[in-house]
């Protein structure tokens, strides 16, 4: 299951990667140099890269822990075989 989780995540977590790179810089140039329509539409999706950014971070943490996760396991596999 976890190698199944670990994979479909890592995926996911490079696809999200592609439209949050390109939804914050985009967000920052229309700020600075948007007209008024295009603030006021962006007013309705302006939460979008901040949970695009929330989904990178805990997919992004999650990745980051598993070697670590991994290791704890073995371990305690180990210490059962022994003892």
């Amino acid at each position: 299951m976890t190698k199944w989780l670990s994979k479909w995540l890592r995926k996911f977590h490079r696809w999200i990667a592609v439209p949050t790179a390109i939804a914050i810089p985009a967000v920052l140039i229309l700020k600075l140099v948007g007209s008024k329509e295009l603030l006021e539409l962006w007013q309705k999706l302006e939460k979008i890269p901040s949970i695009l950014m929330l989904i990178m971070a805990l997919s992004g943490a999650y990745l980051f822990l598993i070697p670590y996760i991994a290791k704890g396991q073995r371990k305690k596999r180990i210490s059962a075989k022994e003892g």
